[in-house]
């Protein structure tokens, strides 16, 4: 949980240690309760030394890796986004339903990137 409401702003090194803070805390939650962040990180294993072979230049491994990021971040959005739409209400409803799946086409297109921008990169380098 975030710092309360009524709390001064911290400023400087202070807020800054605690933002690493806060977000160590979302990264661990996502690693402990989210299945699909879970599962795409199970990838990185084999895709990183895939990457490092695949890649031949710096702007190439930043679009390898970057695009892996890219997947790690939009589904923590999702998930951010689907915890949110859960505590509003949990019956059915057509605009919380639109906002989850607005949600997962997001992390669908962040998957295409990585597709398009790994397949280009590897046919670049068999070639």
């Amino acid at each position: 949980m975030n710092a309360p409401e009524n709390k001064p702003s911290r400023r400087g090194l202070a807020h800054v240690l605690d933002a690493a803070r806060y977000s160590w805390r979302g990264l661990s939650h996502a690693v402990r309760k989210e299945t699909a962040f879970r599962q795409e990180l199970a990838l990185l294993p084999l895709l990183v030394p895939a990457g490092l072979w695949i890649g031949q230049s710096a702007v190439e491994y930043i679009l390898l890796f970057g695009s892996l990021l890219l997947v790690l971040a939009m589904e923590l959005v999702n998930s951010a986004l689907e915890a949110l739409a859960d505590r509003i209400s949990t019956d059915h409803d057509p605009l919380i339903g639109q906002a989850k799946d607005m949600g997962s086409a997001a992390v669908f297109l962040s998957m295409m990137i990585v597709f398009v921008s790994w397949c280009l990169l590897l046919f670049n380098r068999l070639n």
